[in-house]
This record gives structure tokens, sequence and C-alpha cells, in this order.
């Protein structure tokens, strides 16, 4: 067997890692890579393999840096199937949809507005055609049910706790020849325990080969438990101020989340009936295939709300927006408010435009509540740097940054530690998605917690695996 680490290799996004074994390529994701535009086109559409020759994918989950690229493999030839959970079909079935356009438009816009400097890419990644392509790829499968995905290779999806029908793959590899069995284990991107609205990351059979990400390797996050009351500190000061918070959120599971908290907040009088604007038409789809995969939620969330009736993503004051005009129209309108708006780390989508109008006005705050890649527009924001780049234009940063890191819905460094501590049997660990510093911190800590094989792949970097 071998494993190629074609994407997610001493960084962060674009997860890829190609299994060869009896002669067929299984691809584990097909993400996205998301930083410094010329970078990331370029590793975007030239893959480190040749789609035809991929036999099957197995997908974690629906984040864009896991699945966003999929319609370049199968506009480059993939024609086999898409494995995931039904969750995760349904909810690719809008955020392919939805990279799709963006990336035309933008397209669109640097052109229009001549940005586009020489050797860059002339056209959109892909098309919404190429995207409805893809989506007739996916076989949805449901968790801890074995499919067959090649001859020697049975497979089984557990839940990762990470966002709605995320999972982690379980794959027993039988080698005919030598008659032995190899498992191999998958953790896409792991939760936290402790997690509103899902599931906590459910336990896995023994496996040999772990591939786990490493986001924060040498990071512990804020307690769960302030998160109401740090949020009701942010909500009010704004609205002292007669401001505008503006929340970049990822429009999947942490704009639903955001919601949920405000919704408890309100509820529990903590905050001011204040107007909140889910600004995404994605955010509004993306919270209908929520309530439409109860089989996730966590029994607190019933307790909450379902049990009675109420529906935990919606309240008084909540509007989604979907219309264009709606949207601009958020500029005119004072303070105070909340606005909830893709991309989460403000790289694309309507969150640019209310940054770019809200920025530079002191009583306005930016609520960082989501992972930022290195180069992005959020990252800097979290950097504290004084003036940023938006719409090609340079903008002073007056209003307050304000980070909370409880949101994450990745495991810290204590998360995986523990989790990793409960899988049995296991000889090798390799280490992806992680910058090289938490890379380097988690693998010290591993091999002071017991393992010794534990190894930090480089990306296009292929490791030969023996069925002992």
């Amino acid at each position: 067997m071998k494993i190629k680490f074609a994407g997610a290799a001493g960084e962060v996004t674009g997860s890829k890692h190609l299994i060869t074994f009896n002669g067929k390529k299984i691809l584990l994701d097909c993400g996205l890579f998301q930083g410094r535009r010329k970078e990331s086109d370029e590793k975007n559409r030239h893959l480190k393999f040749d789609p035809k020759e991929v036999d099957v994918v197995i997908l974690s989950h629906a984040h864009m840096d896991h699945s966003g690229d999929l319609p370049i493999l199968v506009k480059n030839g993939y024609k086999g199937p898409i494995y995931c959970t039904h969750a995760t079909r349904d909810l690719c079935n809008y955020m392919l949809a939805d990279s799709a356009l963006i990336q035309e438009r933008e397209i669109e816009w640097l052109q229009k507005h001549k940005k586009l400097a020489n050797g860059d890419a002339p056209e959109a990644l892909y098309t919404l055609d190429d995207a409805e392509e893809t989506l007739k790829l996916f076989r949805g499968v449901g968790y801890e049910q074995s499919f067959v995905v090649e001859e020697g290779v049975v497979a089984s999806f557990y839940d990762a706790g990470h966002i709605l029908g995320s999972s982690l793959v379980h794959m027993i590899f039988y080698d005919k020849k030598k008659k032995k069995y190899l498992r191999v284990c998958f953790t896409g991107d792991l939760g936290r325990r402790g997690l509103p609205i899902l599931r906590d990351p459910q336990p896995i059979p023994a496996a040999d080969i772990l591939i786990s990400e490493c986001t924060y390797g040498n990071r512990l996050h804020a307690n769960l438990d302030t998160v109401e009351d740090d949020l009701a500190v942010v909500v009010n000061e704004v609205c002292k101020r007669g401001g505008k918070l503006i929340i970049p959120s990822f429009a999947m599971e942490r704009a639903q989340e955001i919601v949920y908290y405000l919704n408890i907040l309100r509820k529990k009088e903590k905050i001011p009936e204040i107007p909140v604007y889910v600004d995404s038409p994605l955010s509004g789809n993306v919270t209908e295939v929520f309530k439409s995969h109860p089989e996730c939620f966590d029994k607190k969330i019933f307790q909450e709300f379902l049990e009675h009736g109420e529906n935990p993503f919606g309240f008084n004051d909540l509007k989604y927006i979907s219309d264009v005009v709606d949207s601009k129209a958020l500029n005119g309108k004072p303070g105070p408010m909340i606005i909830i708006a893709a991309s989460g780390m403000c790289e694309h989508g309507r969150v640019l435009h209310h940054l770019r109008n809200n920025i530079d006005d002191h009583r306005n705050t930016v609520l960082i509540v989501g992972y930022q890649a290195a180069d992005t527009l959020g990252r800097k924001l979290v950097d504290g740097f004084k003036e940023v780049n938006i719409f090609g234009e340079t903008h002073r940063v007056k209003a307050s940054v304000y980070v909370m890191d409880a949101f994450s819905a990745h495991a810290d460094r204590s998360d995986l530690l523990d989790y990793i501590g409960r899988v049995e049997e296991l000889k090798k660990i390799f280490l992806v998605h992680g910058e090289q510093t938490q890379l380097e911190a988690f693998t010290v800590a591993l091999k002071d917690n017991g393992y010794n094989d534990v190894h930090v792949p480089f990306y296009g970097e292929e490791a030969e695996i023996d069925f002992e």
C-alpha cells in the first residue's frame, strides 16, 4: 500500500490523500487550497495525480478545504463514486454550487476592474455545470454502516462531531497474498466534546494506521462554558456604542451555532432585542439541511428547543437575507445590529462588502469565530493589521476586532491527545492538516505519550506501508 499526501501536508487547506492498493486508487477528500491567490490557484488546478486514474473518492465532510476541488477532479476525467454521509451529500448540493458561482463572479469582477495580473488564471476553476456533474456521483452512506470500496477494501463512517455529517473514515484492507489485514483511519477534521447542536465524536474500532488532522496541535481552546457570557459581553458593548457587529462566518455550521447561541441569550434576556441578519443565501439553505438531519443532533438541542416545538435557528428580529438589494440596504441602516455573513476567512462573499463599509468606524466590532488560514484577510485582522486591502483598496482598521476561539469546531491539543489515546492497537500516525509549528509541537506531544512512529509528510510525499 502507498499513501500520497497531495494536500493539507505541512499546511491546513487542500485536503487530499491518495491511497494505492491492489492497483486501485482511493482518494480521501479533494479540498480547495486557500491562501495566496496565485499559489492556491496553481495547486487547485494542477493536482499531484491524474484524476482519470482515481477509482473511488471517500469524502470526510462538506467543508470547502475538504470537498471544494471535487469539480476539478470531475472536470479532468474522474467518473467514479464519491462516498460520504447523507448529510454531507445534502450540504454539498449547496456548497459546491455556491463555490462555483463565487469563483465565476470573482473572475468577472477582476476582469471588469482589470485586477488580473500577467500569469493570473483568466477563468474560474470550475463552473456551475461542473459542480452539477460532480453531484451526480455522490453516494450517501449512514454512520456505522460498512460498505465495499473496492475488492479487499471495506469502509465505515463514524461521527467526527466537527460539522453536520462530518465523519472519521475507518477502512479495512485485506491482502490476499499475505492473508493479512491492515486497518487505516482518517480523521478528516475531528470535533470537540460538548459542542452545541452536534453529537460528540464517536469512538472508532481498532486501527493500525491513523491519518490525523493537527489544526490545533499546540493550542488549547477557551472553555465552552464561557461562550454565552463572552458573546453577551461583545453584543452588549456594540449595542451601547450603537454600532454594528460584523461576524464573518462559515455558512455551514458556524452560522447556525451563532444563531443558536443568540437565540439562547435572547431567551435568557442576556442581550437586548436588536436586528440580526444572516446575510447569506447559502446559510439559509444550509440551515434547511440542518433541520432535515436531526439524527446528527445532540440531546441538549432536543431538550432546549425541539421537544417544545421551537426552532433553534429562528427567532423574532432574525432575518435570513438572500436578495442582493436587501444585503446592500444594510449599509444604510443605523446600528445597533448584528450581521452574520460569509466567508468565514473574509476571502470571498458578502462579508467583504460589510467590512469595506464598516471597518473604519470605531463604533463597530468584527467578531472572529473561526480558524483563519495564513495570508487570508481574516488572519490579518486577527494579527492586528492596522490597514488591510479589500477589493483592491486600502482601509484603516478602526473597528474593534475580537476573537472567540471557543467556537472552534476543531479538536485542540488536549482533545486530539485524548481521542488518539483511545484508539486501540495503533502502530503509526501521520499528521496532516496543520501549520508547521502545530505539527512539530504535536509530534513531540505524541512521542511524550508513548507513540514512537509519528511522521509529518511533506506536500507530494508518498509513503509505503507494509502489511506486517
